[in-house]
Protein backbone atom coordinates (compact mmCIF):
# COMPACT_ATOMS: atom_id res chain seq x y z
CA UNK A 1 0.00 0.00 0.00
CA UNK A 2 1.42 3.40 -1.09
CA UNK A 3 1.70 6.14 1.27
CA UNK A 4 -0.22 9.05 1.66
CA UNK A 5 1.48 12.44 1.95
CA UNK A 6 -0.18 14.95 4.61
CA UNK A 7 0.49 18.62 3.57
CA UNK A 8 -0.80 21.49 1.65
CA UNK A 9 -0.19 21.17 -1.80
CA UNK A 10 2.84 23.55 -2.70
CA UNK A 11 -0.03 26.18 -4.99
CA UNK A 12 -1.70 26.46 -1.64
CA UNK A 13 1.18 27.32 -0.11
CA UNK A 14 2.57 29.34 -2.67
CA UNK A 15 -0.68 31.43 -2.73
CA UNK A 16 -0.44 32.00 0.95
CA UNK A 17 3.55 33.32 0.75
CA UNK A 18 2.13 35.53 -2.06
CA UNK A 19 -0.82 36.69 0.42
CA UNK A 20 1.33 36.88 3.41
CA UNK A 21 3.97 38.88 1.34
CA UNK A 22 1.16 41.59 -0.09
CA UNK A 23 -0.09 41.39 3.72
CA UNK A 24 3.70 42.51 4.47
CA UNK A 25 3.97 44.93 2.18
CA UNK A 26 0.43 46.76 3.11
CA UNK A 27 1.30 47.53 6.69
CA UNK A 28 4.57 48.66 5.42
CA UNK A 29 3.00 51.57 3.87
CA UNK A 30 -0.23 51.99 5.77
CA UNK A 31 -2.36 51.34 9.19
CA UNK A 32 -4.97 53.03 10.84
CA UNK A 33 -5.83 54.58 7.47
CA UNK A 34 -9.02 54.60 5.48
CA UNK A 35 -8.49 54.73 1.47
CA UNK A 36 -9.76 57.97 1.86
CA UNK A 37 -6.96 59.15 3.57
CA UNK A 38 -4.76 57.83 1.36
CA UNK A 39 -5.72 60.32 -1.49
CA UNK A 40 -6.34 63.11 0.86
CA UNK A 41 -4.06 66.16 0.64
CA UNK A 42 -2.32 66.96 3.70
CA UNK A 43 0.00 69.87 4.28
CA UNK A 44 3.99 69.27 3.69
CA UNK A 45 3.19 67.02 0.12
CA UNK A 46 4.61 69.60 -1.67
CA UNK A 47 8.13 69.46 0.22
CA UNK A 48 8.58 66.01 -1.85
CA UNK A 49 7.07 66.45 -5.16
CA UNK A 50 6.34 63.10 -6.97
CA UNK A 51 7.57 60.85 -4.02
CA UNK A 52 8.53 57.57 -4.55
CA UNK A 53 7.35 55.90 -1.31
CA UNK A 54 4.66 57.42 0.74
CA UNK A 55 3.83 56.05 4.36
CA UNK A 56 0.15 56.67 5.95
CA UNK A 57 -0.56 55.78 9.46
CA UNK A 58 -3.33 57.04 11.84
CA UNK A 59 -3.87 56.80 15.49
CA UNK A 60 -6.27 57.44 18.21
CA UNK A 61 -5.24 59.23 21.25
CA UNK A 62 -7.53 59.71 24.50
CA UNK A 63 -7.15 63.72 24.61
CA UNK A 64 -7.70 66.47 22.64
CA UNK A 65 -6.04 68.55 20.03
CA UNK A 66 -4.66 70.88 22.34
CA UNK A 67 -3.46 68.47 25.02
CA UNK A 68 -1.63 66.26 22.31
CA UNK A 69 0.28 69.45 20.56
CA UNK A 70 2.50 70.19 23.09
CA UNK A 71 4.32 66.57 23.53
CA UNK A 72 4.55 66.52 19.10
CA UNK A 73 6.27 70.12 20.00
CA UNK A 74 8.93 68.40 22.27
CA UNK A 75 9.05 64.77 20.66
CA UNK A 76 12.18 63.96 18.51
CA UNK A 77 16.55 63.48 19.44
CA UNK A 78 17.95 66.02 22.30
CA UNK A 79 13.96 67.27 22.81
CA UNK A 80 11.49 65.06 24.92
CA UNK A 81 12.65 61.98 23.02
CA UNK A 82 10.84 59.70 21.57
CA UNK A 83 7.65 58.32 23.54
CA UNK A 84 7.96 54.48 24.37
CA UNK A 85 5.46 52.47 26.69
CA UNK A 86 6.92 52.00 30.23
CA UNK A 87 7.70 48.27 30.06
CA UNK A 88 9.72 48.76 27.29
CA UNK A 89 11.69 51.68 28.65
CA UNK A 90 12.34 49.59 31.91
CA UNK A 91 13.59 46.52 30.00
CA UNK A 92 16.75 48.28 28.37
CA UNK A 93 16.76 51.94 28.26
CA UNK A 94 18.68 53.51 30.89
CA UNK A 95 16.76 56.25 33.09
CA UNK A 96 18.25 59.51 31.64
CA UNK A 97 17.88 58.33 27.55
CA UNK A 98 13.89 57.43 28.41
CA UNK A 99 11.18 59.94 26.72
CA UNK A 100 9.95 62.97 28.62
CA UNK A 101 6.70 62.13 30.70
CA UNK A 102 6.32 65.61 31.52
CA UNK A 103 5.72 68.66 29.27
CA UNK A 104 8.52 70.58 29.83
CA UNK A 105 8.51 74.50 29.01
CA UNK A 106 11.58 75.31 27.85
CA UNK A 107 10.75 72.95 24.71
CA UNK A 108 8.03 74.25 23.81
CA UNK A 109 9.03 77.01 21.46
CA UNK A 110 9.10 75.44 18.10
CA UNK A 111 9.58 78.52 14.90
CA UNK A 112 9.17 77.58 11.23
CA UNK A 113 13.31 76.80 10.01
CA UNK A 114 14.17 75.22 13.36
CA UNK A 115 16.80 72.23 13.14
CA UNK A 116 16.04 69.18 15.45
CA UNK A 117 18.62 66.28 15.27
CA UNK A 118 17.43 62.84 14.07
CA UNK A 119 18.80 59.64 14.37
CA UNK A 120 21.29 58.02 12.52
CA UNK A 121 22.99 56.84 10.13
CA UNK A 122 25.27 60.13 9.82
CA UNK A 123 23.85 63.26 11.51
CA UNK A 124 20.72 64.18 9.73
CA UNK A 125 18.57 66.71 11.02
CA UNK A 126 14.78 67.34 10.15
CA UNK A 127 13.87 71.23 9.90
CA UNK A 128 10.48 72.84 10.59
CA UNK A 129 8.52 73.88 7.75
CA UNK A 130 5.26 74.29 8.97
CA UNK A 131 3.68 74.58 12.60
CA UNK A 132 -0.27 75.21 12.76
CA UNK A 133 -1.03 74.72 16.36
CA UNK A 134 -2.84 72.59 17.69
CA UNK A 135 -3.19 70.99 14.31
CA UNK A 136 -0.31 70.71 11.76
CA UNK A 137 3.13 70.33 11.90
CA UNK A 138 5.54 69.54 9.10
CA UNK A 139 9.63 68.72 9.05
CA UNK A 140 11.39 68.61 6.26
CA UNK A 141 15.00 66.46 6.36
CA UNK A 142 17.69 66.09 2.83
CA UNK A 143 20.36 64.15 3.97
CA UNK A 144 23.45 63.86 1.64
CA UNK A 145 25.13 60.39 1.80
CA UNK A 146 28.06 61.26 0.60
CA UNK A 147 28.69 64.38 3.71
CA UNK A 148 27.28 61.91 6.29
CA UNK A 149 23.88 62.15 5.65
CA UNK A 150 24.13 66.27 6.50
CA UNK A 151 22.10 69.05 4.91
CA UNK A 152 23.16 69.26 1.47
CA UNK A 153 24.87 72.70 0.68
CA UNK A 154 25.63 72.38 -3.35
CA UNK A 155 25.26 68.44 -4.01
CA UNK A 156 23.44 66.54 -7.07
CA UNK A 157 20.21 64.94 -6.58
CA UNK A 158 21.47 61.41 -6.80
CA UNK A 159 23.21 61.85 -3.85
CA UNK A 160 20.82 63.98 -1.49
CA UNK A 161 17.25 61.49 0.29
CA UNK A 162 14.09 64.10 0.76
CA UNK A 163 11.63 63.19 3.18
CA UNK A 164 9.17 65.18 4.69
CA UNK A 165 7.26 64.18 8.02
CA UNK A 166 3.32 65.73 8.22
CA UNK A 167 1.63 65.19 11.89
CA UNK A 168 -2.19 66.45 11.87
CA UNK A 169 -4.24 66.50 14.25
CA UNK A 170 -8.15 66.56 14.16
CA UNK A 171 -10.38 65.72 17.30
CA UNK A 172 -11.97 62.46 17.57
CA UNK A 173 -15.05 60.80 19.73
CA UNK A 174 -12.13 59.25 21.13
CA UNK A 175 -10.23 62.14 21.78
CA UNK A 176 -8.23 63.04 18.67
CA UNK A 177 -6.98 61.24 15.55
CA UNK A 178 -3.01 61.73 14.44
CA UNK A 179 -2.61 61.12 11.18
CA UNK A 180 0.74 60.46 9.82
CA UNK A 181 2.60 61.09 6.77
CA UNK A 182 5.96 59.94 5.59
CA UNK A 183 7.06 60.79 1.74
CA UNK A 184 10.55 60.30 0.63
CA UNK A 185 11.89 61.16 -2.65
CA UNK A 186 14.36 57.78 -3.00
CA UNK A 187 15.45 55.19 -0.73
CA UNK A 188 18.25 53.40 -3.04
CA UNK A 189 19.40 51.48 -5.77
CA UNK A 190 18.53 47.95 -6.27
CA UNK A 191 17.94 47.08 -3.11
CA UNK A 192 14.97 49.68 -2.83
CA UNK A 193 12.10 47.20 -2.93
CA UNK A 194 13.56 45.28 0.43
CA UNK A 195 14.28 48.70 2.00
CA UNK A 196 10.86 49.91 1.56
CA UNK A 197 9.39 46.40 3.00
CA UNK A 198 11.99 46.62 5.94
CA UNK A 199 11.65 50.31 6.63
CA UNK A 200 7.83 50.39 6.11
CA UNK A 201 7.65 47.83 8.86
CA UNK A 202 10.07 49.66 11.01
CA UNK A 203 7.97 52.70 10.49
CA UNK A 204 5.07 50.64 11.89
CA UNK A 205 6.40 49.69 14.62
CA UNK A 206 8.02 52.83 15.66
CA UNK A 207 4.66 54.56 15.18
CA UNK A 208 2.55 51.60 17.59
CA UNK A 209 5.09 52.17 20.05
CA UNK A 210 4.87 55.62 20.16
CA UNK A 211 0.98 55.65 19.74
CA UNK A 212 1.01 53.48 23.36
CA UNK A 213 4.08 55.95 25.03
CA UNK A 214 1.81 58.62 24.07
CA UNK A 215 -1.55 57.04 26.11
CA UNK A 216 0.65 56.31 28.74
CA UNK A 217 1.52 60.70 29.38
CA UNK A 218 -1.71 61.44 28.29
CA UNK A 219 -4.03 58.86 30.43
Amino acid sequence: MTKQRCGLPASALGAAGVAGLASVRRLGRRSGVTDADLTMPLPGDDLVPGARVVIDRAVLLPATPDAVWPWLVQLGKDRGGWYLPGWIERLGIPAGSRGLRRIEPGLQTLAVGDDVPDWGPGDPVFRAALIDPPHTLVWLSKRQRSAGWRWPTDAADDDVMVLSWALVLRPDAAGSRLHLRLRFNRLGGRAQPVIAIAGGIFDWLTVELLARGLRERLG
